[in-house]
């Protein structure tokens, strides 16, 4: 009698369209830094701090953040050497998920281009995730005439959106219900983290005398802190729990097929297959 053995054929390796080299992550790592300091200033600078005196300059000196998105861009498409396929890819991506934002603005957080953003990062990797994430956002801000000093922010926070989605375990193995699951969850908790994030960027700029709820330069760290939570409270958590909630709904209803569709789209395009040529006969 013998016995007839079977192996399980290896899990496929999650393709790359965009993969972070050594200058694209110092990139990254400088514009994050710069961008938690844009967005946390109000709690990292001290209450005797001349900071504050500067308040309303702010927007326009942490704008500056554009100028090294642009760089961590250009840096990541350099090093993985996009191709016009990854480039189609992400352009129509891109224009997908800024045509999606228009269409529940203004309607208690209907914002459907999240889902596709947290899809995406996860399929095509955290490199893509945030250029897509920064690319989108910035297509969105044209086509919907949203381009001012908050852009930048709405950039960052994007791309940290999506390429966090790419950051989640299991992108090679983790397939059906736990990773919709696993999606679901992630794009619940950040769409309250985007909100939350996007709140830190507009509430400093409020009058402390027009609400006990705005940003005092002469408060202490705790009072600021409970003055933004109960900001958060009053004035987008229902924003947020939409987003959240249709971000999961979305992403278990729809997850399945669009997961399938990236992943045949990635397949086919074979991102990391290195382009030979043959020489012409004579």
């Amino acid at each position: 009698m013998s016995l007839r053995t079977t192996t399980r054929p290896p899990a496929q390796r999650q393709a790359r369209a965009v993969r972070l080299g050594p200058r694209s992550i110092a990139a990254l790592a400088l514009v994050s830094a710069l961008g938690v300091a844009g967005f946390g200033w109000p709690f990292l600078a001290p209450p005797t701090s001349r900071i504050g005196a500067h308040a309303q300059d702010a927007p326009w000196l942490f704008a500056g953040v554009l100028v090294l998105l642009v760089a961590v861009v250009a840096a990541a498409i350099s090093e993985s050497g996009l191709g016009p396929k990854a480039v189609a890819m992400l352009g129509v991506l891109a224009a997908t998920g800024a045509a999606l934002r228009p269409i529940g603005a203004g309607t208690a957080g209907i914002e459907p281009m999240f889902f596709l953003m947290v899809l995406s990062g996860r399929v095509l990797g955290p490199g893509f995730g945030f250029v897509l994430g920064s690319v989108t956002m910035f297509a969105s801000a044209l086509l919907t005439g949203g381009v001012g000093p908050w852009l930048p922010f709405q950039m960052l926070a994007m791309g940290w959106f999506a390429m966090g989605a790419g950051l989640l375990p299991g992108p090679d193995r983790l397939r059906g219900r736990a990773e919709l699951v696993m999606l679901a969850g992630y794009g619940f908790l950040a769409a309250f983290a985007y909100g939350t994030v996007m709140n830190m960027a507009g509430w400093p700029f409020m009058s402390a005398l027009a609400s006990n709820v705005a940003f005092d330069p002469q408060a202490p760290v705790a009072a600021n802190l409970a003055r933004f939570v109960a900001y958060c409270l009053a004035t987008s958590l229902g924003w947020d729990l939409g987003r959240a909630v249709v971000t999961v709904v979305l992403t278990l209803t729809l997850g399945p097929a669009v997961l399938r569709a990236l992943r045949r789209a990635t397949r086919r395009a074979a991102f990391e297959t290195p382009v030979t040529f043959d020489a012409a006969e004579k």
